[in-house]
């Protein structure tokens, strides 16, 4: 790379992305793909809502992937009055973002942090993943609690998080009836109500889940599809820009995003169906390096090679077995399994076309027009390579 273009403009807005991205995507902390919610509703008239979430990144205003160990240092450090006031805060913040509703009308709730100041919070716990990493210590914990009267009259409860929040995981139990419902909502989404009286029959002794149509299921999965892309798939974003900006003629670039929806289609049902599984130990790093390979062809060569569709059809793979990852961690409806994972990953298409049209509205007006290689496809390669090998380097050292 020629030294004088890290001096242009090009090159310092390349390297501005860079340690934007860099940045925003760390990996060190408790990530979240699910603010996992649970309502018990008591028999003595009381709910119970508990939210599971990184309090310390709320508590200080920082991502949910921030590094722990920074983040329990901070609130550590702090005098114990400005302790006080950011726990304070991060209850307002729940009081808030966060909406019970008992027939339409808000209900009123205490909020408090149960871990803080217990070994739950201050003591590394193992993992659920794959790569099964230890969850990292904490100063407030990751549950946050509501608790509030349940209105005597009440028929029906809702629940809403703000679209702060990723999307919830929602279970509502009904310690009376023993029994319950459970719901995946996209973020910002208001979840159905469940009526509190009548719905499961009195005197059954397991818990039961009312099942979703498969209208309902298509229509939830679809939403999560395209969530995971925008604005939750920075890789995969930056994987689709990567096969933009080489191709300067639409017939290519189908080509391309075909091979990779084929092949991320093949190994996303293959995981599903637990025919096809790797470690996301091994599959992230993997990813990345293919959102580098992808950038760096784009610096090396101004032309489309016959041997790009099948190499990005073999990364289309270990995308798909990314995206498997995610939809494990939402879950399967068990009675309507392909519906949701055909709506998923139609979700994930049109994610992918959203970014494409996005792209050619940003800068595919420039596309045969002189300096298009130098201002657009260079920094914007340059920016997507360098991240690519960052988040390699990060994933393989964080393993």
């Amino acid at each position: 790379m020629n030294r004088r273009f890290l001096l242009t403009g090009s090159g310092r807005f390349a390297l501005g992305l860079f340690i934007t991205c860099c940045l925003s995507p760390a990996v060190y902390g408790h990530t979240f793909e699910l603010t996992r919610t649970l309502i018990l509703l008591r028999t003595d008239g009381t709910f119970q809502v508990d939210i599971t979430y990184d309090l310390d990144a709320l508590a200080l205003g920082a991502g949910a992937a921030t590094d722990s160990a920074v983040l329990a240092a901070e609130l550590n450090s702090l005098p114990a009055e400005q302790l006080a006031t950011k726990i304070e805060q991060l209850r307002d913040y729940f009081r808030r973002r966060i909406r019970v509703r008992f027939d339409g009308q808000p209900a009123r709730f205490v909020v408090s942090f149960p871990e803080y100041g217990t070994f739950i919070a201050t003591e590394p716990r193992a993992g659920t993943d794959d790569a099964a990493q230890p969850l990292a210590a904490s100063v407030l914990g990751l549950t946050a609690r509501l608790e509030g009267q349940i209105p005597s009259t009440a028929n029906e409860i809702s629940f809403r998080a703000s679209r702060s929040f990723p999307p919830v995981q929602l279970t509502v139990l009904e310690e009376r009836r023993l029994g319950g419902t459970r719901e995946l909502l996209e973020a910002g989404t208001p979840s159905k109500p469940y009526l509190i009286s009548g719905r499961i029959a009195a005197g059954n002794s397991d818990v039961e889940f009312p099942l979703p149509d498969r209208l309902e299921v298509a229509a939830r999965y679809l939403a999560l599809g395209f969530w995971h892309i925008l604005p939750a798939g920075l890789d995969h974003i930056l994987f689709v820009l990567g096969l933009f900006l080489l191709s300067t003629r639409w017939r290519p670039l189908l080509l391309q995003v075909s091979a990779f929806t084929l092949a991320h289609t093949l190994t996303l049902a293959l995981s599903t169906y637990g025919v096809l599984r790797l470690p996301s130990a091994i599959v992230e790093p993997l990813i990345a390096l293919s959102i580098a390979y992808v950038a760096i062809e784009n610096l090396l060569t101004t032309r489309l090679h016959p041997w790009r569709p099948v190499i990005v059809f073999a990364f289309g793979l270990l995308h798909g077995l990314g995206f498997a990852g995610v939809l494990s961690e939402l879950g399967l409806p068990e009675n309507e399994r392909l519906a949701a994972l055909i709506a998923f990953n139609g979700g994930v298409e049109l994610g992918q076309l959203a970014v494409l049209v996005a792209a050619f509205a940003a800068v595919g007006w420039l596309r045969n027009r002189k300096g298009y290689r130098h201002w657009v496809v260079v920094p914007g390669s340059l920016m997507i390579a360098l991240v690519g090998l960052y988040w390699a380097i990060e994933r393989t050292l964080l393993v």
